[in-house]
């Protein structure tokens, strides 16, 4: 299994605040992708990349206006990634930055140790009595096999997706999992609603994982840095770093 990777440079023209920047960068590598002929009608239901947030951090939390900043995408689908990267070649540009560099790496399959979520992890639960989508949380749940089942159930989702062949699945990928935030950690999104601008924000955390060393628990692993670990990775939920033996 091989992972590909796109490393990108973009300049900000404007000030950019933390909050923001999930949503500046889903939208703007949402329209590059549909700029494409090959996506525009393509089923895109299960999303098969991930992307970090611009680097490096800001101590007051506002990504500066004329600065560079980089941030990486990836995904399992080499394809994918090819043709992204050509969009962004091309210089598509918004308001908000414009890419100056997108390099291309391919990532071979390692042994994960140790697995870091960079992003909130965002897993859903049910809906309130008011129809609001709540998200797993120490606060409103707390059960860890639901959390890791949950996790298990996206992976081989997409594992599926790549690896028809690869889905003799028993256990769960995840053998120790600690959570290192003290509060829930959240992205925001705008969104449209009845006309009206709607500031969605999703509820997730931070974690460490370390997998099993079975092959099809090292397989899910790797898969989460490509896919990302959760839901709404194309909002840059679960972006992972990986640490090796």
């Amino acid at each position: 299994m091989k992972i590909f990777e796109l490393k990108c440079k973009a300049y900000l023209k404007t000030n950019i605040e933390l909050k923001s920047s999930f949503d500046v960068l889903s939208k703007y590598l949402n329209y590059s992708i549909y700029q494409n002929e090959i996506y525009k009608n393509k089923d895109t239901s299960i999303k098969n990349y991930c992307f970090g947030n611009f680097y490096p951090t800001e101590n007051d939390k506002i990504y500066k206006q004329n600065n560079i900043y980089e941030f990486v995408i990836r995904s399992i689908d080499e394809e994918f990634i090819t043709e992204l990267e050509k969009a962004l070649i091309l210089n598509m540009n918004n308001s908000f930055l414009i890419v100056l560099s997108a390099i291309k790496k391919e990532i071979d399959q390692f042994f994960i140790k140790e697995l870091y979520s960079a992003t909130p992890v965002i897993v859903s639960e049910r809906k309130d009595d008011n129809g609001r989508q709540l998200y797993w949380s120490m606060d409103s749940n707390g059960d860890i096999e639901i959390l890791q089942n949950q996790l298990q159930k996206n992976l081989e989702k997409k594992l599926k997706l790549f690896y028809p062949d690869d889905m003799d699945v028993s256990n769960n990928f995840i053998d120790e999992i600690e959570i290192k935030n003290i509060k829930p950690q959240s992205i925001y999104f705008k969104t449209i609603r009845n006309q009206k601008e709607k500031l969605v924000r999703l509820i997730g955390n931070k974690f460490k994982i370390v997998p099993k060393k079975d092959d099809l628990s090292q397989k899910l692993a790797f898969l989460s840095l490509g896919v990302g670990l959760g839901e709404k990775s194309s909002f840059g939920g679960g972006f992972c770093l990986g640490r090796g033996a």
